[in-house]
Order: structure tokens, then sequence, then C-alpha cells
């Protein structure tokens, strides 16, 4: 028969681990939740045209945070791309990786940061919400609804 201590003791370890997996679970949770985007916006363009993506992305957390990508159920392809002008020549760029300091505020805007959405695989319409999946470097992926909207809205 074992003894009293033996059967205490692994009470102990069998709650202490039970104790870590809720840490590190909670831990995961408030990460997620110190990353806020808002005026989420996809600019619907005509046809097969490729459409942009657009929103603010704030790291309200203590640690930098490295967006490497995204990605859609209603796309096929999403990039991140930079738009520039200089002298009068516009260009663009893709993007890789985009990393935020704590507290920094990055804004996907016309004739800046933004996602180029390419390929749409299903019908959307003004009006509609599409969710694209921003992805980061060692954090869990964030699912954003992005409203649909006319490119003269922008």
């Amino acid at each position: 028969m074992p003894s009293t201590r033996n059967n205490n003791m692994r009470r102990i370890s069998h709650s202490w681990r039970w104790a870590v997996m809720a840490t590190m679970l909670l831990a995961g949770v408030a990460q997620a939740a110190q990353l806020e985007v808002t005026e989420a916006k996809v600019s619907l363009l005509p046809g097969a045209s490729p459409s942009a993506g657009y929103f603010n992305l704030h790291n309200a957390g203590d640690e930098p945070v490295t967006l490497v990508g995204a990605e859609s159920p209603a796309f096929d392809q999403v990039h991140m791309h930079l738009s520039t002008d200089k002298d009068g020549v516009a260009s663009m760029q893709m993007v890789h990786e985009l990393e935020l300091a704590p507290g920094e505020t990055i804004k996907f805007a016309p004739k800046g940061y933004h996602l180029m959405l390419m390929n749409r695989n299903q019908p959307l319409a003004i009006g509609d919400e599409v969710e694209i999946v921003l992805q980061f470097a060692g954090e869990e992926p964030l699912p954003v609804n992005f409203d649909v909207v006319s490119p003269v809205s922008m």
C-alpha cells in the first residue's frame, strides 16, 4: 500500500502542472489582447482586380511584435506592400515583416503600407465583412473582420 506522503506528493505535482498550464494559457491570451486593430477596411475594386486592406495596428504590450504576413479565406494570396512616391514616381515593394515597438501604431493606408489582396475566390460586395488573419512571429494569429468598402470612400 502506497504511503500517504507519496499520494500527497503526487497531488501536489499534479496541481502544480495544472497551475503552470493555466498560467501559460493566460499569458497567451494576455499577449493577444495587447494587439489592437481599428479601422479595418477592404477597398473593393471591380472585377478581378486586386483589392487592398487598410487598418491601424497598435501594440499596447511591453514587448515588440513582428507582423510577418496575413491570409484570408476570401483571397488566394495576401501580401504586405509599401507604396512610395519619390520625385513623382510611384512604386510599390513587398514587405516581408514589420516590427512594432511597444506603444507603436502603424497605419495601413492608401499611399503607404497596405495588404494586397489577390485572386478573390468568393463573391464580395460593398457592405460585406471579410476575415483576414494577421500573422505574427512567435505569436498567435489574430483574426480580424474587415468592412468591405468602395475605393472612393478611402
